[in-house]
């Protein structure tokens, strides 16, 4: 578990879902992390990387202390990876029903299908350079750095089932379950935000433990 943040401050999820809360303090202790609400903008793009980028620099200058957002999606290989980044448009606007059926319809099976989960974290403070696939760093020159993680899960598109998770988690199978059906625990480890926050929490305990280090030598030598 992660005893606190870089900068001493809460790590603020810029969210307004409890349900991603609940899964985010699963892998950092409760009383670390916490939801903030803040609208950044949400970019046009067909990757998810330049949405969370973005969103991590404006939450970032808005709340002044450290920061985790996610842009996640559903990819539907039939489809080209539609919805992808634009799945919470298609949700609002079409419903997760409609696209089952039109996948159900278009498609033959297994309508193979994946989700995606990008998590952008920014405190301001430098962060060392990486070109890792799934977790890799954007350093900008007019802009502080953002530390990237990728979580992904592949599955099928189904008929909807189970009474939990939200968004389109009845609709996607992995492993002979939709992730509806699976208890909170279950779906944490293998879900593509589960694995993204897991990669995102190791990284962020050995940051906390090298700032306390710098910052505790330098109370020694002052």
């Amino acid at each position: 578990m992660v005893a606190g943040s870089v900068s001493g401050d809460t790590l603020r999820y810029v969210t307004t879902n409890s349900g991603k809360v609940h899964e985010a303090q699963s892998y950092l202790d409760s009383d670390v992390v916490e939801s903030l609400s803040y609208d950044y903008t949400e970019i046009q793009a067909t990757s998810l990387r330049p949405i969370a980028t973005t969103g991590a620099h404006e939450a970032y200058q808005y709340a002044g202390s450290p920061v985790l957002v996610d842009d996640a999606g559903l990819f539907i290989d039939g489809f080209d990876g539609f919805p992808g980044p634009y799945s919470a448009f298609a949700e609002n606007t079409l419903g997760i029903e409609t696209i089952q059926r039109v996948a159900e319809t278009e498609l033959d099976a297994p309508r193979s299908a994946s989700f995606r989960c990008v998590l952008g974290y920014c405190d301001g403070e430098a962060i060392e350079s990486s070109t890792n696939e799934y977790t890799d760093t954007i350093i900008g020159s007019d802009a502080p750095p953002v530390k990237l993680f990728t979580g992904e899960v592949s599955g099928q598109i189904v008929s909807p089932r189970g009474d939990g998770g939200f968004g389109y988690d009845p609709i996607f199978e992995h492993n002979g379950m939709t992730l509806a059906e699976r208890d909170a625990a279950d779906k944490n480890d293998i879900s593509h935000r589960g694995r993204a926050l897991k990669s995102f929490a190791e990284w962020f305990q050995t940051r906390w433990f090298i700032n306390m280090h710098v910052w505790k030598s330098s109370l020694f030598w002052r």
